[in-house]
């Protein structure tokens, strides 16, 4: 399988986090496992049928799906003639370019776009990258994100800032924050939260010395304790952290 990803224009930098291309071949016919992130995305297959959703849903050649955020793991089986290329859009930025549906219709799931938001499937096998600057710099219906300062905030406290802490900070209910959340990123402010947190443990366990504990872990990330850490493990992605 290869895989590789391609940074957005400079003026898309607020909105996309990357474009991405993955190819199957024929050493390497798999499932692969993606876990969640708090983002969604959109993707177009150019290669055969691809089989994801945990096997629930197949991708056509030449069609562009439109991928909910997700509250656990997502495995895809990836063929020698697979050939998926995406956008990885930032938290809450859908609506800057897609008038389309609240972000909670789409949670954990993929779903076909109508011909109006797909893409050019003659320009994308031309030049896919330089049509994705194209397509998005001229598609912005606008620039503003009213939850930008409340995920900065989730991201700057790793997801360890309680909602009513959150609410407090920026002058907002906790039920207009989680409908705010629900509409533009598909997740409660609370699920959003514990994914970023996950993916900061996520990235300790996988960066730090063998000799650390577990629990050591948990505790500076926020968990109760070590049951606590590997229960949400298993949730996110289907593992406990020592088998990552």
């Amino acid at each position: 399988m290869k895989y590789k990803k391609i940074k957005p224009y400079k003026e898309l930098k607020s909105y996309i986090h990357f474009y991405w291309e993955l190819k199957g071949n024929e050493p390497e016919r798999q499932w692969e496992r993606v876990f969640p992130d708090g983002c969604a995305g959109i993707v177009m297959n150019l290669g055969d049928t691809c089989l994801t959703d945990n096997g629930s849903t197949l991708m056509e050649f030449g069609k562009t799906y439109v991928v909910g955020a997700m509250t656990s793991f997502k495995d895809s089986f990836i063929d020698t003639d697979t050939h998926l290329i995406g956008v990885c859009l930032k938290p809450a930025t859908f609506a800057n370019f897609y008038k389309y549906a609240t972000q909670n219709e789409l949670t954990n799931d993929t779903v076909e776009f109508e011909k109006s938001n797909s893409f050019n499937l003659d320009k994308i096998i031309e030049n896919p990258f330089n049509y994705f600057n194209h397509f998005y710099s001229e598609r912005i219906i606008t620039k503003s994100n009213q939850l930008q300062k409340v995920i900065d905030d989730i991201h700057l406290t790793n997801g360890q800032l309680s909602i009513y802490e959150l609410s407090r900070r920026h002058f907002i209910t906790t039920r207009q924050l989680e409908r705010n959340f629900k509409k533009f990123i598909g997740l409660t402010p609370k699920e959003y939260s514990n994914i970023i947190r996950f993916q900061n443990a996520l990235n300790i366990i996988k960066n730090s010395s063998e000799n650390r504990s577990l629990l050591d872990i948990a505790f500076e990330c926020g968990y109760y304790d070590h049951s606590h850490l590997n229960n949400e493990f298993k949730r996110n992605t289907g593992l406990s952290p020592s088998q990552l």
